[in-house]
């Protein structure tokens, strides 16, 4: 016989390997871009891949956090998982860089279910004495995903296909799948409401246009042309219709009245500003080992290990001492680690060591991993049950806004002094760079061989110059967080204990 706690032990299981899923995937594809770009060509898509997901997996965030919290969170998080598994099978028979992006979206509606809703359930099934420690738990999981990402996601790439990195997810999420549907029952009763679907429209309408404005502009289209023009229009004017009509309807997607709570409000700016900063480091330093270093695949998903690896053992802690310190004294010590691996990471060149390059990482993990228990715990900080799950999916929502939007802007930046940078210096040489100037070359072990040992070490140069100056801008994001980290309430997670 299943006891009450074999159950909540096994939901509990299906939860963190739904999370376990949809994080791990990041970094698997994050360590095997290189060789994508390599495969399929289209360097200047190759942020699509991981933005399509993003901005798909951000717009439906809010919508899925609301639905949950009026028809339950169980048929919610069954369907992430199922559409998770639908766009993992359809990546890996993905034959262009735009397939690869649109079945990337298709994964993202997905993952859009899994993280918020997952948080959102432990919040549900756990009294405040004991979520410090499962938010810790699953933070944990969440950067021990990284850890394995990389590792498996170079192996597979290496000894097989990227395409089988996407197969993995399968009997991970069948079992997740298993655990959820035999094992978790709601017992709470879910009033049926009002779906704001014009609001829904909308908020994804304007951030469909502020993305394609942001990767287009200057790259295809000139940032003045009607096309890019349109495109920020078109976002403008959404983003407004979307104010207004939240305003209005009596179910809103996103409830502007818990922004009104100082603690919710920067726990949330800080969930932006570090996802912008630290999805820049998750993408470029595999490129930086790949193109700069010429490692390979496998190079790059171990150079990662000691940032996740940090960000793994700062979760944990972070879970565990915010039962004991207030979530703004948690998150000082965030900002404070943060802010210098940040800036360490901005000064990356050719001759810089593997150890160097280790130390900076470990620093940044430990920074961002304490945000991975901390800020969830804080934004559902004396919010009811009915508010939950808006709250977590806000919360999940901004902060993968602002990993799309410091995707689309440092790239922006780093795509501009890149170009810069070998313009620079193939006319100062009195010479055009060519064909060799291609990323994608230099990506490639078989192509790059083939590069002359002066132009290679040019066009690397100029990569590497161009990688630090984004980092460079990352300091800024990370600055401002710790600006919004000072303003926080002085709230902690005990204050929950004696008023439950």
């Amino acid at each position: 016989m299943v006891t009450r706690e074999n159950k909540m032990g096994f939901v509990v299981a299906g939860l963190l390997l739904g999370i376990l899923m949809a994080a791990m995937d990041n970094t698997i594809v994050a360590t095997a871009m290189g060789t994508i770009v390599g495969d399929l060509g289209g360097l200047e898509q190759f942020v699509w891949v991981t933005s399509a997901y993003l901005v798909a997996s951000m717009a439906g965030m809010p919508i899925f956090g609301k639905l949950s919290d009026m028809y339950g969170r169980k048929r919610f998080f069954i369907f992430g998982l199922i559409v998770f598994l639908i766009g993992s099978v359809l990546c890996g028979i993905a034959q262009t860089m735009t397939q690869l992006a649109v079945f990337r979206a298709i994964q993202g509606i997905g993952g859009g279910a899994l993280m918020p809703i997952a948080f959102t359930i432990i919040f549900d099934l756990f009294p405040p004495e004991q979520r410090g420690k499962m938010t810790g738990l699953f933070g944990a999981v969440f950067g021990t995903s990284s850890i394995f990402g990389p590792l498996l996601g170079a192996w597979i790439t290496e000894g097989f296909s990227w395409h089988w990195i996407f197969y993995v997810n399968v009997p991970i999420g069948i079992i997740a799948l298993f655990l959820i549907i035999f094992y978790y029952k709601e017992s709470v009763e879910h009033s049926k409401q009002k779906i704001d679907y014009f609001g829904s429209m909308t908020l994804v309408g304007a951030v469909i246009c502020l993305m394609f404005g942001l990767e287009l502009g200057g790259n295809q289209y000139a940032w003045g042309s009607a096309q890019i023009l349109t495109l920020f229009a078109g976002f403008a004017v959404l983003l407004i219709a979307f104010l207004l009509i939240e305003r209005k309807v009596a179910e809103p997607v996103i409830n502007f009245s818990m922004f009104k709570n100082r603690l919710f409000f920067t726990s949330n700016m800080i969930g932006v500003l570090y996802g912008a900063a630290f999805i820049v480091a998750t993408i470029y330093i595999p490129i930086f080992v790949q193109g700069v270093l010429g490692g390979s695949a496998t190079n790059s998903g171990l150079i990662l290990l000691p940032m996740t690896i940090g960000s793994v053992v700062a979760a944990s802690i972070g879970g565990m001492i915010t039962g004991k310190m207030s979530y703004r004294n948690v998150m000082i010590i965030s900002g404070i680690l943060f802010i210098g691996g940040s800036y360490l990471l901005s000064t990356v060149t050719p001759d810089l060591s593997n150890l160097m390059l280790s130390v900076f990482m470990v620093l940044t993990g430990l920074g961002v991993g304490m945000s991975f228990s901390v800020l969830p715990a804080a934004a559902v900080h004396g919010m009811d049950f009915r508010q939950r799950g808006q709250a977590t999916s806000t919360n999940s929502f901004l902060r993968t806004l602002g990993m799309t939007l410091g995707i689309s802007i440092f790239g922006i930046i780093q795509r501009n002094a890149f170009t810069t940078k070998l313009e620079e210096t193939f006319s100062g040489m009195g010479q055009a760079p060519g064909g060799t100037a291609d990323p994608r070359t230099i990506l490639s072990p078989e192509k790059r061989v083939e590069i002359p040992a002066p132009i290679l070490e040019k066009i690397t140069d100029a990569l590497s110059a161009s990688i630090a100056t984004t980092f460079l801008w990352t300091v800024l994001a990370a600055v401002l967080a710790f600006v919004f980290i000072l303003a926080m309430s002085k709230s902690r997670l005990s204050d929950l204990k004696q008023t439950n």
